[in-house]
């Protein structure tokens, strides 16, 4: 039923680059190409500087020692003795576009972008990769040996590894099937109206933003810019539900263990949603609004645990509450310049990728959030995130940390979780705690991070 995706070798221009190359990469600088849909009531966006880099007048740059220079190592494991901690492994670069979405899994990382491929690289390296036929890759999810990928055409696609050769991926189906949407066509009653014209309720009719999985329930959650999430059953692709969820475009969903699932749009709210049992099954309801506020939500995040609700908003700053304290609403992280473009969480750090190319690092520490470093280098938004545990590191908690950017490259850094915490109470004048507006420590001159409890947002 479904034309087999072209798998292509692994290429000779996949490229490795030291921290800080000496290159210039053309800035992007429209709305469209952020490809975040932003509330009416501030349908300007993020402003950012196109002709400005993040290390523009950096002592760093403007070094005659800084040279340019690959390197290929035969093997890339990265050791906690290799690197320093909160430094740039490298960098990623593929000419066919920007970087829209990345997932990590051992040791796979999957890269989308607007050139509609999904590039596999392992160990630093180009792997493989396979091609949608339509829609650049807006989200991509894993889900065992399945990968399903969110479109700009409003389709999600789904793919499965070749038992015979890891380095071929089949398209295995397309969510909604052809025959839940042959069989669907036939009733009436199972077209809506969607922007002014008559949809099929199991089809996204604008692009699919995000995709979130629950695991446990079987469960795939997806967002679109057509005003609703859908939730299909990953065992038969089936659409169970579609939800009218907000007045503009969800950007972001995400689904916790307890069937919670959190929703933010660019009407400027963040919704809890519950899924609860009725008479003809399964259902997700409206719980309660966390959020009203004239900025765009522009991405959630969840911490590891389910502890913690992170938004990003188009205004720069991010919300958090504390799940297991009902949702109160625990501050405001104040970071970054311009829109926040995405979010990443582990148990106890959080990532936040910005319009204005720099990616903060948050520790948790009960209910403090400490701005540990800014990582910097990338010449245009940082649009995605991905994060994984570093099993190689032996001395101390390390994560790789893997940046998609506007610029057409994808960054690796190495965090570690505690080094920078160590220099951090030895001058704790520095440290940014909730509710106070001081400066954090971090690697970069360019942004300072705080923390505040006031905000022009109506919290709930």
């Amino acid at each position: 039923m479904f034309a087999e995706a072209d798998s292509f070798p692994r290429s000779k221009f996949g490229n490795i680059m030291h921290s800080y190359p000496n290159m210039s990469i053309p800035g992007s600088g429209s709305e469209d190409d952020l490809y975040v849909r932003y509330s009416r009531a501030s349908t300007s966006g993020p402003a950012y500087e196109a002709h400005r880099t993040s290390l523009e007048g950096s002592p760093i740059t403007m070094s005659p020692w800084n040279q340019t220079t690959s390197f290929m190592k035969p093997s890339t494991a990265i050791s906690d003795n290799d690197v320093p901690a909160n430094s740039l492994i490298g960098s990623l670069t593929r000419e066919e576009g920007h970087i829209y979405s990345l997932a990590a899994t051992k040791d796979l990382l999957y890269t989308g972008s607007d050139s509609k491929n999904i590039r596999v690289w392992k160990n630093l390296k180009e792997f493989t990769g396979f091609k949608s036929n339509s829609g650049l890759v807006k989200a991509i999810v894993i889900s065992g040996e399945k990968i399903f990928t969110g479109h700009q055409d409003g389709k999600i696609r789904v793919w499965k590894i070749s038992p015979k050769d890891p380095s071929i991926y089949k398209r295995a189906g397309t969510l909604p099937t052809l025959k839940d949407v042959l069989k669907s066509s036939i009733k009436p009653s199972n077209y809506v109206e969607v922007k002014h014209k008559r949809a099929l309720w199991i089809k996204h009719a604008d692009a699919v933003t995000c995709l979130s999985l629950n695991v446990e329930q079987g469960l795939l959650y997806s967002a679109s810019w057509d005003r609703t999430f859908k939730v299909w059953r990953i065992s038969d692709s089936k659409c169970l539900e579609s939800i009218r969820a907000h007045d503009d475009a969800v950007n972001s969903v995400v689904s916790i263990m307890s069937g919670m699932v959190f929703t933010g749009s660019a009407d400027g709210t963040v919704k809890v949603w519950k899924r609860e049992q009725q008479r003809k099954g399964a259902k997700h309801v409206l719980s309660q609004t966390l959020l009203q506020q004239d900025s765009a939500v522009t991405a959630l995040a969840i911490n590891t645990q389910g502890s913690v609700l992170y938004c990003g908003s188009s205004d720069g700053l991010v919300n958090f509450w504390e799940v297991e304290k009902q949702l109160s609403h625990g501050g405001v992280l104040k970071g970054h310049k311009q829109a926040v473009l995405c979010l990443e969480a582990t148990e106890n750090l959080m990532f936040s990728g910005s319009a204005d190319k720099n990616i903060c690092v948050w520790r948790k520490d009960g209910n403090i959030h400490t701005c540990l470093s800014v990582l910097t280098g990338h010449m245009g938004p940082v649009k995605c995130l991905a994060v994984e545990k570093n099993q190689e590191s032996r001395s101390e908690q390390r994560w790789i940390v893997y940046s998609g950017s506007l610029d057409n490259s994808v960054k690796v850094w190495s965090v570690a979780e505690f080094a920078q915490i160590r220099a951090t109470n030895k001058n704790q004048q520095h440290a940014c705690f909730e509710f106070d507006s001081v400066s954090a420590p971090f690697a970069s001159d360019e942004t300072a991070c705080s923390t505040s409890s006031s905000s022009q947002s109506r919290w709930h």
